[in-house]
């Protein structure tokens, strides 16, 4: 059972919602004739994660306290419903494909400050999963958002078979709790939307995150300088003989196209079977301050939510 996830590294119109929303239909597309099973766009794709000013990305820049509350406002209004025409579309072009579709975008949410989602649709056109970001940037733009509550992990219904399916977004794999959690849930693959550079040290972070959990990580980011750098890991760190193995599939350079990362998931689901990672040898038990909520010198810091 070869998996293929396409992952769409692409270069945004900005916040041009238009013109992004026919740029992932034609990407779709083009991954659906490549035979991918799941096609998966960057971060907050329906806007092209365009910030509402460039003082967000200084770092004196305090979110409570916004210099230009108008362009923020402006900024949530940018941010589209889960039942919008604009997802219902990629529901329809799933459908259509036989592909499950990651579609990523500012959602519009009850309390008026919009949450940073992932949508998961299958090859029938069902929104299986919507995911919203649980460690949302609260020192940046992401002050501004919803976090998500919960990880969730769905079985996703392909054309190969069905594949347990779990999501993370950009800094939620910062974290290890984030993976370990999805693992927990019986996750197989891990789909990744994300909006930052991925230098060696969120390389080796993204690769330990697979190699621990005995779980595939698919990491989708943007085209262009300081982007770039897609990158899939199948989880498998040795070979049935014991011997070391390269578990990256692909890793992209920065240029915009589709990378392509293909699963065994039968050599997948055999080593997780058999390995001493994951969940059999684990000491809960002795975990107790990794659930406390208080935050000890030197990590105290003023914007945490």
């Amino acid at each position: 059972m070869n998996l293929k996830i396409a992952l769409l590294q692409l270069e945004p119109n900005k916040n041009d919602q238009l013109a992004n929303h026919i740029k992932a239909d034609a990407y779709c597309r083009k991954a659906a004739k490549l035979g991918a099973d799941i096609a998966l766009l960057p971060e907050m794709w329906n806007i092209g994660y365009t910030p509402y000013h460039h003082e967000v990305w200084d770092y004196s820049y305090d979110p409570r306290k916004p210099k230009y509350p108008e362009l923020l406002e402006k900024w949530k209004h940018q941010s589209i419903s889960t039942d919008s025409d604009n997802i219902k579309h990629f529901q329809y072009l799933a459908k259509e494909l036989n592909m499950a579709i990651g579609i990523t975008y500012l959602e519009t949410y009850n309390n008026g400050n919009p949450r940073n989602t992932l949508s998961i649709i299958d090859r029938n056109g069902n929104i299986v999963m919507t995911y919203a970001k649980v460690h949302t940037c609260d020192f940046s733009l992401e002050y501004h958002c919803t976090s998500g509550d919960e990880f969730k992990v769905i079985e996703l219904d392909t054309a190969k078979g069905n594949v347990k399916i779990g999501d993370m977004i950009c800094y939620d794999r910062e974290f290890p709790e984030s993976a370990r959690v999805l693992m927990l849930k019986g996750a197989e693959i891990i789909l990744v939307p994300n909006a930052c550079g991925l230098e060696i040290n969120r390389m080796s972070q993204i690769r330990t995150r697979a190699y621990e959990n005995m779980v595939g990580i698919a990491v989708c980011n943007y085209a262009g300088e300081d982007f770039g750098h897609s990158i899939a890991f199948d989880g498998m760190g040795f070979d049935n003989k014991g011997n070391s193995r390269d578990m990256k599939l692909v890793e992209a350079d920065e240029s915009e196209g589709i990378f392509m990362a293909e699963y065994d998931l039968d050599n997948l689901r055999d080593y997780r079977n058999r390995e001493t990672w994951g969940n059999a040898f684990r000491k809960p038990e002795t975990y107790r301050d990794i659930v406390s909520t208080e935050v000890k010198a030197p990590f105290i810091r003023e914007l945490r939510r």
